[in-house]
């Protein structure tokens, strides 16, 4: 296109936007109206992107970091030709696809924006697999607002990508000056931003966004770059074009106050369509040989600490899918993904101690079709809960182990322990929450969390503990296992890693003193056996839930919920960790916290002496 012609679409996106937030009732049309002029530049030059085959693996990818600014992306589809005018109108409606902030409903989109800060690093991810494990060069496009930039995971982002070189990766700043109550903190210092890229190692250019002529030639020179990212910063005005709203405050995520008198001052409805550059011709990579590798197996009653059955277990699922890549907060040795990185270090990948760059890689891996393994400490991975969040709604399959849960680390202190993670994970949507307490366990369960459909988690522990389960035994995901069961028992010890051995214990001290409890290994947190948890009520009258979390939203909750669709309700007892710890040893630890296994027989004696009182 000549330069007329892309200032003239760039007005059709524009006046596209303002129709589409008019005909919700609401939207961010003003910050979408100063992207409209890169947005125009960069589908009609450099965009190389087949429509009509999403999944092309040449594709270049466009990410709306600024996803609020959604009704430019949606009448970029309309110029594309991909959507018509109609449907750019049910934009917010209900059943629309064009949602108010962009999710993989649409074809064309690959992960949800509009928890800012994420789009930067998921590119990453996405750019890491074009060129370590793809080998492709397609280009990945990050389109990001300038107050966003002020997020701690853009600059996570920004250092991961200087470090691996990846020059196939361009992010676009839309310097409008304005956030969503006033100036955004640089305003329109362009300076102040490529100076703090710059410094990071990146590649700048600063542009006048409005120069359609700029933007062509800062945009190609990006793609020519070599050896490192590029950020084009470009100075635009928010609402540019309609005098009532353009940089002027107060018009944030509101329609215009006068739609048909703005779209005739932008020119009036154009239906200009753009013919957007295929990809090239491209080889896939050939896939790397599998070598025939048998999961590790454990004898029962050997000592072995899950985590390394966890590390074990993924690098013999690496050997039989070259799909499986491994993602490690630089605590590999600790997470034991070490193991998988001896095995497989082309698929091996390291974010250092950058939890939300972790976990935004992996969902960027995913969207070029790579099954993830992300792992860290379970008390770190909190910092990223939000790209955890935000991955539900991507519908990426991450899967996600954390180790080192529990107080049952030891003396290393309350910073380092997981008491958390398990309510964090079971609230995330379509998730599996799982806790392995053994060795064989643990390695059944790696391989059945890459067949799950959504997001999985694994809890392991840093202790070594016995074996008790065989190396066929099979562990179905919502499933459970009744370990200790007899005539006249009195109560159901209800665990889950660590615990599960605290609690065999007590049902041992118990019976010698002539009461009988169950013992339930309730190893899928969530979805929760139901069907087991009735029948132990039903049998025992009482469940008693241990378990090395806080009470609050782990293995009692998840119990708890199991009757929760009217049915009468068993006495229900938490043994949980309601201090703060200390620095102790591991027995200690779990004594100070009321759930070992002396404390575990307490409570049950206490139990069972009020029934006889009753």
């Amino acid at each position: 296109m000549r330069t007329e012609e892309l200032a003239e679409l760039g007005q059709q996106l524009r006046v596209d936007a303002v129709r589409a937030a008019a005909a919700a009732g609401s939207g961010h049309p003003t910050s979408a109206m100063s992207a409209a002029d890169l947005a125009a530049v960069l589908l009609a030059h450099q965009l190389r992107y087949d429509f009509d085959r999403p999944d092309h693996p040449g594709n270049d990818r466009l990410i709306l970091s600024k996803g609020h600014a959604s009704p430019l992306l949606y009448a970029l589809y309309r110029a594309a030709g991909v959507i018509d005018g109609a449907e750019l109108l049910t934009f917010r409606h209900d059943g629309s696809p064009l949602e108010g902030h962009p999710t993989p409903r649409l074809p064309w989109v690959d992960v949800a924006t509009g928890s800012l800060g994420q789009g930067l690093p998921i590119g990453v991810g996405m750019a890491l697999a074009g060129q370590r494990l793809d080998r492709i060069p397609y280009r990945i496009w990050v389109l990001c607002g300038d107050s966003e930039m002020a997020e701690g995971s853009v600059w996570e982002a920004v250092e991961a990508a200087a470090y691996e070189k990846l020059d196939n990766l361009t992010l676009i700043v839309d310097v409008n000056r304005l956030g969503q109550r006033g100036p955004t903190r640089e305003g329109w210092d362009l300076d102040a931003y490529a100076r703090k890229l710059d410094a990071f190692g990146w590649h700048t250019v600063e542009v006048d966004g409005h120069d359609v002529g700029a933007v062509d030639a800062a945009f190609a020179e990006a793609a020519a770059a070599s050896g490192r990212p590029t950020a084009v910063i470009a100075r635009t005005r928010k609402g540019r074009g309609v005098a009532e709203v353009e940089d002027r405050e107060g018009f944030h995520g509101k329609p215009l106050p006068h739609p048909e008198q703005a779209v005739e001052e932008l020119g009036g409805v154009r239906d200009i369509r753009v013919d957007v550059a295929l990809p090239p011709p491209v080889t896939a990579r050939p896939a790397a040989p599998l070598r025939p590798a048998e999961p590790p197996r454990y004898r029962i009653g050997d000592e072995v600490a899950t985590r390394d059955a966890f590390g074990e277990a993924l690098a013999a699922l690496g050997s039989l899918r070259g799909d499986v890549v491994a993602l490690d907060g630089e605590v590999g040795d600790s997470t034991r993904t070490e193991t998988f990185a001896r095995a497989h270090p082309d698929r091996a990948f390291e974010f250092y101690i950058a939890e939300q760059q972790l976990v935004a890689a992996a969902v960027g891996m995913r969207a070029r079709g790579y099954l993830p393994f992300a792992t860290t400490f379970a008390a770190f991975l909190t910092r990223a809960h939000d790209m955890i969040r935000m991955a539900a709604v991507s519908e990426a399959g991450i899967q996600l182990c954390g180790s080192h849960a529990g107080v049952a680390i030891g003396p290393d202190g309350p910073s380092q322990m997981g008491l958390e993670d398990l309510a964090m994970m079971r609230a995330v949507h379509g998730s599996t929450v799982l806790y392995p307490c053994d060795a064989n366990q643990t390695a059944d369960l790696v391989r059945r969390m890459a067949q799950l459909p959504g997001i999985g988690y694994l809890r392991t522990s840093r202790g070594a503990g016995p074996v008790l389960y065989g190396p066929d035994e099979a562990f179905p995901v919502g499933g459970s296992r009744l370990l200790r069961a007899g005539d006249g028992d009195r109560v159901t010890v209800v665990a889950a890693g660590v615990t599960v051995h605290e609690a065999l214990k007590a049902a041992d001290l118990l019976a010698g003193a002539g009461i009988g409890v169950r013992v339930l290994d309730l190893y899928s947190v969530k979805p929760v056996d139901t069907e087991a948890l009735e029948a132990a009520a039903d049998a025992t009258g009482c469940l008693m839930t241990v378990e090395d979390h806080r009470p609050e939203g782990g293995i009692g909750d998840a119990v708890a919920s199991a009757f929760a669709d009217g049915r009468p309700l068993p006495r229900l007892v938490r043994l949980a960790v309601r201090t703060m710890p200390g620095s102790a040893t591991p027995g200690e630890q779990l004594a100070h916290a009321g759930i070992d296994a002396e404390s575990i027989a307490a409570a049950v004696r206490l139990l069972v002496g009020e029934a006889v009182v009753r």
